[in-house]
């Protein structure tokens, strides 16, 4: 049990190193809470305000955040439910981190990580849909709406463990409440096309 606990309280001090805001403040010198419209700490925010590159730095930090943990616990040895849990700590930890008042980001980089452990091929389709529907609304925020409740389905098609669907029904869930105040400020501000900036243009 001890070991458990351990392994959820990593995956929740992993996920709360705020990857968007560090990199915002290296780059730019500017809070990225601050800057975006949605106030979300996470790579949309980097990708539109800061550039492409730095955007992408972000992602593969808060993915990176996600495997480590369910490594970590994997290599721990616990039970399946305390590896599910810390893949849950992580999303927390990148949805509320200590370090800059509890303020962060949605979490879907990071959870991202979690599944390319957890269920690699699952997760593999996932990211090939994310890809054609980005490539067709070029809008993340967007794509993360469509393409997010269908997880627990293609988990169910590629993998059939009942408790990793339950996980990934809850996790939907968390994330779709999570979006409730990045949906309103995406009507009012109407963040549309394009979102991706041109890594090739000049300023």
């Amino acid at each position: 049990m001890w070991l458990g606990i351990a392994s959820v309280v990593i995956g929740y001090i992993l996920g709360s190193i705020p990857s968007a805001y560090i990199v915002t403040r290296l780059r730019k010198g500017v809070d990225i809470r601050e800057v975006d419209a949605t106030g979300n700490v996470g790579a949309g925010s980097v990708f539109r305000q800061v550039g492409l590159w730095e955007g992408a730095i972000v992602a593969a930090a808060d993915i990176a955040k996600g495997a480590v943990a369910i490594l970590i616990a994997q290599f721990l040895h616990v039970s399946e439910p305390w590896v599910l849990a810390a893949g849950f700590a992580v999303v927390l930890g990148h949805s509320f981190p200590p370090y800059i008042s509890f303020r962060g980001g949605q979490g879907v980089a990071a959870l991202i990580g979690v599944y390319l452990v957890l269920a690699p091929l699952a997760m593999a389709v996932t990211l090939v849909l994310m890809g054609i529907v980005l490539l067709l609304i070029r809008n993340i925020f967007l794509m993360i709406c469509i393409v997010g409740p269908l997880l627990p389905l293609i988990v169910w098609i590629f993998h059939g463990s009942t408790l990793l669907i339950l996980y990934s029904l809850a996790i939907v869930i968390f994330l779709a409440l999570r979006s409730r105040r990045g949906f309103q400020q995406f009507k009012e501000i109407k963040l549309v096309k394009p979102r991706i900036p041109n890594p090739f243009k000049r300023d």
